[in-house]
């Protein structure tokens, strides 16, 4: 049944403070898993103390090494083990090439990518050692397309999905799955702050199946992807954007 699809395994999920972090944490505890809920905004603790006692969360920073390590060290400490991860956090600041200077390039970079690597690294030695696991990236659309004016942004989510594959092929002898999930647009707080009005409306216009995603549906690809209904899936780029791709 869905709701025990991921029974007993335990997730670490990354900008799990709103948005589809916090949809991704509110189904994978719906769906039977423990959830280790991490952001660098402390507002994620509400959130967990909703979920109940298979939920915690850490306040953390993707984007540095010893941060990761206390976030692993806390996850097995509270549940013993760590089965998923889920490198869900990110930025995003539209411009073009013109306008991205070094903080700019390096903001998206720290948190987009860094972090995406930082925690693949992070949890792989436990999952190495179980024989299993599924890593699960949060690219982006713009990270298979060319969508001009999001150059910093673009960059980092084309390279997760570099990463992905490449790490889907080293790590499969190990038992480990990694893949990507590239969602379109979606009704988040970061599509409405990061963003004009103008914009969000011509989004609307592109959009085949005539409607922005929720995060909810998101939350939906990437617990099947966690689960081991996807126990054959690794290396894929799953295009989450109602037919834009």
């Amino acid at each position: 049944m869905v709701e025990e699809a991921l029974a007993g395994k335990v997730a670490i999920i990354t900008g799990a403070s709103s948005g589809q972090g916090a949809a991704e944490a509110k189904m994978f505890v719906a769906q039977g898993a423990k959830v280790v809920l991490t952001d660098i905004n402390p507002s994620g603790q509400a959130l967990a103390e909703t979920l109940g006692s298979n939920a915690v969360f850490i306040e953390h920073d993707v984007s540095d090494l010893t941060s990761w390590e206390q976030v692993t060290s806390a996850a097995v400490d509270a549940f013993g083990t760590i089965d998923v991860l889920v490198n869900n956090a990110g930025v995003h600041r539209p411009g073009t090439i013109e306008v991205t200077d070094l903080e700019m390039w390096d903001f998206h970079y720290r948190v987009n990518q860094l972090g995406c690597f930082l925690g693949m690294r992070a949890v792989l030695g436990i999952m190495k050692a179980a024989g299993k696991g599924s890593i699960i990236n949060i690219s982006s659309g713009a990270g298979q397309d060319n969508i001009p004016g999001y150059f910093a942004y673009a960059t980092t989510k084309w390279a997760v999905c570099g990463m992905t594959k490449l790490a889907s092929s080293e790590l499969a002898p190990l038992g480990i799955r990694v893949n990507a999930v590239l969602p379109g647009i979606i009704d988040t707080p970061m599509l409405h702050g990061t963003n004009t009005a103008e914009r969000i409306a011509f989004y609307d216009t592109i959009i085949p199946l005539g409607r922005r995603g929720t995060p909810d549906e998101i939350a939906a690809a990437v617990s099947f992807l966690a689960s081991d209904a996807a126990s054959y899936v690794t290396g894929a780029q799953l295009l989450v954007d109602g037919g834009i791709g």
